[in-house]
């Protein structure tokens, strides 16, 4: 029998990020992140539980990557959208980083994921998390 693990989200990018996108779409210029945004509404998922933060992506969905949370060392949030939406930078032991880009709900997923960073390592609150 396996560990029981509880999803405390699981979805894609915000809507707004989308439709903000399509709408900037109708000039040349910011076509590149029109596409971006389409991309990711179709393909990236992700799914945060209580052991681990899972990002599935890429073209068609084929991209997993899973991070448990004594490998982070630092959060960072960034509000997007007039403040409806969010990136959310994972920062790891290594220095490497994972982008949460377009998260719903951003800020309660992220104090949602350094109080599980907190709990795992044994640092405070205020060392893990960032704005």
């Amino acid at each position: 029998m396996g560990i029981r693990e509880t999803t405390y989200y699981e979805g894609g990018p915000h809507i707004g990020d989308l439709i903000i996108n399509i709408l900037l779409g109708f000039t040349v210029i910011f076509l590149p992140l029109t596409i971006g945004a389409i991309v990711r509404a179709i393909w990236l998922r992700y799914k945060i539980t209580d052991r681990r933060i899972s990002v599935t992506g890429g073209w068609m969905g084929r991209d997993r990557t899973d991070i448990v949370y004594g490998e982070v060392s630092k959060i960072v949030k960034i509000p997007r959208g007039i403040g409806l939406w969010g990136d959310v930078v994972v920062v790891l032991n290594d220095k490497s980083r994972l982008e949460l880009r377009a998260m719903p709900k951003f800020r309660e997923i992220c104090d949602y994921m350094s109080e599980r960073v907190a709990a795992k390592t044994g640092r405070s609150l205020e060392a893990i998390t960032s704005n």
